[in-house]
């Protein structure tokens, strides 16, 4: 397994232990994208979004992650940049509403 591929499992299951849901980590490495990774979680209400956020912040520079930019201005989407890996917080709702993963997973196939 990659370096960022275990990055990106690390992540997941920091997410996963304060109760994110749907948590997909979407290899983009092969595809012409921004970033090499995707992490996507629905968050359980907008609430949720900043305190999932906040322990990311925690957890992740203690572990020597750079932030290279967060929007977190609205609690229905969060979007963590950390250079190689973008991680995205959605509610469930705007989650299927933006359907990000068809995006990533089918358009970008065919580039």
């Amino acid at each position: 397994m990659s370096d960022i591929a275990k990055r990106a499992e690390i992540i997941a299951s920091l997410l996963s232990e304060k109760k994110a849901e749907n948590i997909e980590c979407i290899d983009m490495q092969d595809k012409p994208y921004i970033t090499k990774y995707v992490i996507i979680a629905t968050a359980m209400v907008g609430r949720h979004t900043y305190a999932l956020l906040d322990m990311l912040r925690t957890e992740l520079k203690a572990r020597g992650e750079q932030f290279y930019g967060v929007d977190e201005e609205s609690e229905d989407w969060v979007i963590v940049d950390l250079g190689d890996m973008m991680i995205h917080i959605f509610t469930e709702n705007h989650r299927k509403k933006f359907n990000l993963e068809e995006f990533l997973k089918k358009d970008l196939m065919h580039a």
